[in-house]
């Protein structure tokens, strides 16, 4: 079963790499950030919850979305070839734990792939997206800056714990979405033939 972590900060393209990704390699995707928006939308408990921490840039707690991908997994395990991650796990905690439910389901992450991008690249990103979708989040700098300075803090240190394991492969995300895409596909080739 293959198993990708897409990692880096807001901004960089997780969202529409893991979208084309999945379909060639016939992956089931898992956005903690469109469950979270999904469970705000629809008014849940746990979107309720999540609405106070998103709305400042902050992190949702682990236990939160721990639950929530414990439950997806559950759903999907039998029905697809693996799983791409896009945006969790967001902390060294969240990865640990998240080892433990995947060993208890008799699997593991393959690979965890960040991509790299410019922090004024992030920026005009994240403020055009703001622009086109309407995200609240995207479309106020200081909540943008907010959630780059959490992901620097809080969230890049996760791929040390990725590097221990030999899992952990940085790409370049500035550029056009297909030569972003070729570099992605051509790490998970690789790792697909070992």
């Amino acid at each position: 079963m293959l198993n990708i972590v897409l990692f880096g900060p807001p901004g960089a393209g997780k969202g529409t790499q893991s979208q084309i990704v999945m379909n060639r390699y016939n992956l089931m995707h898992l956005s903690t950030g469109d469950i979270l928006r999904n469970a705000m939308d629809r008014k849940t408990p746990r979107g309720i919850q999540a609405k106070k921490y998103m709305s400042r840039g902050e992190l949702v707690p682990d236990e939160l979305v721990i639950g929530i991908i414990g439950r997806r997994l559950d759903e999907y395990l039998n029905k697809t070839n693996g799983f791409i991650f896009d945006g969790f796990p967001r902390t060294t905690l969240q990865a640990k734990e998240f080892d433990i439910i995947l060993a208890q389901k008799q699997i593991s992450i393959t690979l965890m792939i960040e991509l790299e991008v410019d922090h004024d690249e992030l920026i005009s990103r994240l403020m055009k997206r703001g622009q086109l979708c309407g995200r609240s989040d995207d479309q106020d700098i200081d909540v943008i800056n907010n959630r780059i300075n959490i992901y620097n803090q809080s969230t890049r240190p996760l791929m040390e714990y990725y590097k221990a394991q030999g899992k952990y492969v940085g790409i370049n995300g500035m550029g056009d979405v297909d030569e972003i895409y070729q570099r992605i596909c051509s790490v998970i080739d690789k790792e697909i033939q070992k």
